[in-house]
């Protein structure tokens, strides 16, 4: 059981959005009145949902957040926005807050109408406070929809803690943010201070990574702090953010649909930081190095391929690129290229794959997470809805 921070519950049920039985609404709430930071996906697809928490969350001020998982109610038209409405304010009146005060989200199929009469059914169930707290790994596994496993990590800052749940294994290629993914904490920090901690922390984590190139029409990134453990070193929890995100973000590159291992790409010797970032981007998201990576390929030859495909960076000179996958160096060739290609071939049978790429060009630096391409990928989202 991990830690928790103070003032928060948790409410899971199953309410049909999906055909397993499964939970699949989900409230986390702050008993305190709570600061919010959020990002949201950039798609011009998004769905009511993002519409209505991007707006809840301007001020700054929400208490927490319905899920719906299974249905990303995308796609759906007048009565799909009218959907979410109702669900958001419904919540929010059965548990006695302002709407404004309460983010929404959908995850799951796009097309789909939610299922509102069993909804309906279950919200007017509702009472605050919770007649049993679920806890965070029930929230963790409610939200799922093609994931494997739940996604939860927490750290500890002074006297207060920082727990985030996530859910996400397809359809990530982030842009101001990725999936679902929510951070609770009872640390204070000054609004501006918070804000900018969490943006910071969301670009170099779950902004750098990517599971097949596609952005969701649903991706919304939260963190709610009541500050019931009082104030924090902004440094200090800015570091426990990092390690939270980051242990999210490699459960979901680990757990990408159909993935067996993880790669993660660090690009060092970039223009800057930008740079390095769109040719580990073009590294992680090659289908050829994807499936190299599966196949136990020694074939180093398709990363300098995706290095190369990236012609707009002029500076980029191949004489002075080198390329490595964990310690072995593979570029420039080697006099024992036998040895080393065996030598490759072994460490490719791991579940951790780190390629590590030095532009040659200045200092700058960027670390991109990503995951093998599986036979397993292309049966499960061809059967998707079926």
């Amino acid at each position: 059981m991990v830690d928790t921070p103070r003032g928060f519950a948790v409410h899971v049920a199953p309410v049909g959005a999906g055909d397993d039985g499964r939970d699949d609404f989900t409230v986390l709430l702050s008993t305190e009145p709570a600061r919010v930071s959020a990002v949201f996906t950039r798609s011009r697809f998004a769905g009511p949902s993002v519409l209505l928490s991007r707006e809840a969350a301007a001020d700054g001020v929400a208490r927490g957040v319905v899920v719906v998982a299974r249905n990303a109610n995308v796609a759906t038209g007048a009565q799909g926005a009218a959907n979410a409405l109702e669900v958001r304010d419904g919540v929010a009146k059965a548990i006695g807050l302002p709407a404004d005060e309460l983010l929404v989200a959908a995850t799951g199929v796009i097309g789909r109408q939610l299922p509102m009469e069993s909804i309906r059914k279950h919200v007017a169930t509702l009472s605050w406070p919770f007649t049993q707290d679920h806890g965070f790994e029930a929230a963790a596994r409610s939200i799922m929809t093609t994931d494997t496993r739940p996604k939860i990590a927490t750290a500890r800052v002074g006297d207060a803690t920082i727990t985030g749940i996530a859910k996400g294994v397809g359809m990530l290629e982030p842009d101001m943010a990725t999936l679902l993914t929510f951070f609770a904490t009872d640390a204070h920090l000054p609004p501006d201070v918070q804000d900018e901690l969490f943006r910071e922390v969301m670009d170099i984590t779950f902004n750098a990574v990517s599971i097949d190139t596609d952005t969701s029409t649903s991706d919304t990134a939260a963190l709610f702090a009541n500050g019931l453990a009082g104030e924090v070193d902004p440094e200090e929890f800015r570091a426990a953010l990092h390690r939270v995100a980051l242990d999210l973000v490699k459960m979901i590159a680990s757990d990408g649909e159909g993935a067996d291992k993880l790669i993660q790409v660090e690009v060092a010797g970039a223009r800057d930081a930008a740079q390095a970032k769109r040719v580990g981007k073009a590294v992680v998201n090659s289908p050829l190095v994807k499936t190299a990576v599966h196949g136990c390929d020694p074939n180093w030859g398709r990363v300098a391929m995706a290095i190369g495909k990236c012609k707009d960076e002029t500076d980029i000179d191949q004489d002075r690129v080198t390329i490595r996958f964990g310690d072995i160096s593979v570029y420039p060739p080697r006099a024992d290229d036998d040895a080393v290609l065996d030598d490759l071939t072994a460490y490719l049978r791991g579940e951790e794959i780190v390629i590590g790429i030095d532009l040659g060009v200045a200092d700058g630096a960027f670390t991109v997470y990503g995951c093998d391409l599986t036979e397993g990928y292309v049966r499960l989202n061809s059967e998707y809805t079926t």
